[in-house]
Formats: structure tokens, C-alpha cells, sequence
């Protein structure tokens, strides 16, 4: 073989090599490009293709392995994220921080702050003209605050968080020509919810009141009972994580108060987060967990049911006895309670040292109560201690 034809051969090698490197090289850097988040610099995939002849299942190897570490950071949280305190901020249901509300220069809301966990009822009590209804109309968006701020869900108050809210107002009113089947679908239907699931939701709720047998009568049809259970309905027709009811069961006969009390707390059960606002205090006693006083606009009383309650005890025991139980160390007075006894204590003589002193003295007790006062007397004494 002579000198030029070994040169021909020798460049056509060289050629044939180089762009082998080339188009393996290329083809690396396409499936990086693709992936687009490279597990290598560029400069190491560069060093890797002209050190080192990759075979064709070396390079399906490593874009498998590119598009595993792209799902793989899909998967994984981003730095700094921290799923306790995420989850601590789902919890929150309504966050309302200092709002403020005027009219004609009268001051209606004044700095009233709260806050409700999901899975709670919460009461909002105060006498008329307190401030209640305005605070719930700008929780719902329907005025707005001079100044403030209110969070729902860890988010600002926007229409996809306003859907998550059913509300039921003291002022009823539904369309009268409409039948309830076609009022329900049709205003749960505004709250983005499927006609299909809306009916099937509807159909599930009027079973559940008694109510599946008017489902074609028109709203102007029903008693004005019935026209209410209608209304509550509605409410929680969309199925809505947040439910704010406004003197629900004003105008109800007990029967149909205790059913939708009964259905309030199945939605608590289900973690559902319930405002009720009342002035039947005893509604408020027995379905709230925490309450909010509202009083001339200001937060009179804020917390637990139970705490409360203990705060503002007679600092007394109900005592129901066999026989005179005589004198007892401690107590400073006496008043018969129609079969019992309210012993006022002195201050420092705690109730275990009464029936300690009953005990002792062989006396039959039949009933022995730390007196705590009903919300009724409390509402009455922190109104009337504000005027």
C-alpha cells in the first residue's frame, strides 16, 4: 500500500470516528434538553463521550435515568417546606384579624378578631344591633370592611373560596315559582357543583328531612316550617366546608329544631367548621364548642363554652340532702333552691372541703354541684355590666 493511499484511509477512519463521537454526543445532549434538568454539567457529558465509546444502551440508560430523577423531583417537597406547619395552616378555617366597620360614622365593628379550626361549632352571640350580622356579611363578601383582613382556608377572600362557604341568612328567601327539586340543583349548580351530583345530593338531603315528597312543589307551595327546613337545605346542598347559619331555627317546632340539630352535628362529625348565630343561648350550650360575644360592636367574651362558664361561676354549691346538714365551715350563706340547697362559699373554702365536712357528718347526700352559671345569666350580666 503506498503512502497516499494509507493517508486516504487513515483520514476516512478519522472521519468516521469524529462523527460517531458527534452523533452520540448530540443525542446526549437532545435527551438532556428534553429532560431538561441534566443529572451532569455539560461539560462531564462532553468529557464522558470523547474519553469513552458509549454503547446505544449506556445512552437509553442514562436518559431513563434523567427522566427518573425529573418524576423523582416532582415527588420530592422543595426545600423549606415543611408539611407540619402546612397542615397546622389548613386547620385554620376562618382567620379575621381587626376588622373595623362603619356607617354614617358609627362604628358598628370594632376590632373584632377570631379565628375557628375545621370541625368546630362556633357561637356568635350578642344582643341586637351588636355587630353580629355585619361581621357575617363580610365574612361573606357581601360588605366589605373599612379595615382588616379575612382568610378562609389560608387563602384571601375570592370566589373560589367563597363556593366553599354555604350561608344561611335570618332574612329567608328562595325563588317562589321554582319547585324545591329544581331550587336546590339549580343553586348548588352556582356553587360549581354538577347538575348530575346536585340532584343526587338534593334527592339524598330530602330523604333525610322527610321532605323527598314535596320535591315538585313549588316554594310558594310550602308552609313557612317546611319553606325553612328548604332553606337549610340549600345551604348545605354544594356540600360546603364552611357553614354559617344565621338564627337557624327561629320559627321551627321542636321536632324539626332537634333534626336539624341533629344534622349540624353529623356535618361537625364529618369536619365540617359551623358559625351559628343565635340569640337562643341555650342552642349555643349545647352545640358549641367556643363562643364569641359581640357587644356595641367590641369582643365582650371570646373562648371556650366551658371556660367561660367557669369563669363566671357564683363561686357556690347545689347540695340536695336528707336532713338538716346544719353549719358547715366556710360557707357564708344559705338559699333553698325549690329540693336543694345553693351554698355560697367564703372565697377560700374550696367545694371538696363542704362535702368533705358532709361526709363527715354522716349526712344522706343526694346531689352535690359546683354551681356554674347558665350562658343566659352570663350574657345578661356582661350586657347589662356594658350599659
Amino acid at each position: 500500500m503506498d503512502t497516499t493511499a494509507f493517508i486516504i484511509i487513515f483520514i476516512a477512519l478519522a472521519i468516521i470516528i469524529t462523527l460517531r463521537l458527534a452523533l452520540r454526543s448530540y443525542r446526549l445532549r437532545q435527551a438532556s434538553s428534553e429532560n431538561q434538568e441534566p443529572t451532569e454539567p455539560a461539560s462531564s457529558l462532553e468529557k464522558t463521550t470523547t474519553t469513552a465509546e458509549c454503547t446505544s444502551s449506556e445512552i437509553d440508560a442514562r436518559v431513563e435515568r434523567l427522566e427518573e430523577t425529573r418524576l423523582l423531583d416532582k415527588a420530592t417537597p422543595t426545600a423549606g417546606h415543611t408539611p407540619t406547619q402546612a397542615d397546622a395552616e389548613l386547620e385554620k378555617a376562618v382567620e379575621i384579624s381587626h376588622l373595623h366597620k362603619s356607617f354614617g360614622g358609627n362604628e358598628v365593628v370594632n376590632d373584632v378578631s377570631f379565628s375557628l379550626t375545621t370541625g368546630e361549632v362556633f357561637g356568635l352571640v350578642g344582643p341586637n344591633g351588636a355587630g353580629k350580622t355585619t361581621t357575617i356579611r363580610m365574612l361573606m363578601d357581601i360588605i366589605r370592611p373599612d379595615s382588616g383582613e379575612i382568610r378562609l382556608f389560608g387563602q384571601p377572600l375570592e370566589e373560589d373560596t367563597k363556593n366553599r362557604i354555604g350561608y344561611l341568612p335570618e332574612e329567608r328567601g328562595l325563588y317562589r315559582r321554582m319547585t324545591v327539586s329544581d331550587s336546590l340543583v339549580y343553586l348548588a349548580s352556582l356553587k360549581n357543583m354538577e347538575a348530575k351530583v346536585a340532584k343526587e345530593r338534593a334527592e339524598e338531603l330530602l330523604k333525610q328531612v322527610d321532605m323527598l315528597p314535596h320535591q315538585g312543589k313549588k316554594i310558594s307551595e310550602l308552609s313557612r316550617g317546611m319553606g325553612q327546613i328548604i332553606q337549610f337545605v340549600v345551604t348545605i346542598a354544594h356540600n360546603p366546608d364552611l357553614i354559617v347559619l344565621d338564627e337557624p331555627f327561629a320559627g321551627l317546632d321542636p321536632i324539626n329544631t332537634q333534626l336539624l340539630k341533629e344534622i349540624v352535628l353529623e356535618l361537625k362529625e364529618q369536619g365540617k367548621t359551623i358559625i351559628l348565630s343565635t340569640h337562643m343561648m341555650n342552642e349555643v350550650e349545647e352545640m358549641c364548642d367556643r363562643i364569641m360575644m359581640i357587644d356595641k360592636g367590641r369582643v365582650v367574651l371570646y373562648g371556650e363554652l366551658a371556660e367561660i362558664k367557669w369563669r363566671y361561676r357564683n363561686n357556690s354549691v347545689f347540695v340536695e340532702c336528707d336532713g338538716d346538714i346544719g353549719e358547715l365551715e366556710g360557707v357564708s350563706r344559705k338559699q333553698a333552691r325549690g329540693k336543694h340547697l345553693e351554698l355560697f362559699l367564703d372565697g377560700e373554702t374550696p367545694p371538696q372541703t363542704i362535702l368533705n365536712q358532709l361526709v363527715e357528718k354522716n349526712v344522706q347526700v343526694n346531689r352535690f354541684e359546683v354551681s356554674t352559671p347558665s350562658l343566659n345569666e352570663i350574657f345578661i350580666q356582661v350586657v347589662e355590666k356594658g350599659r
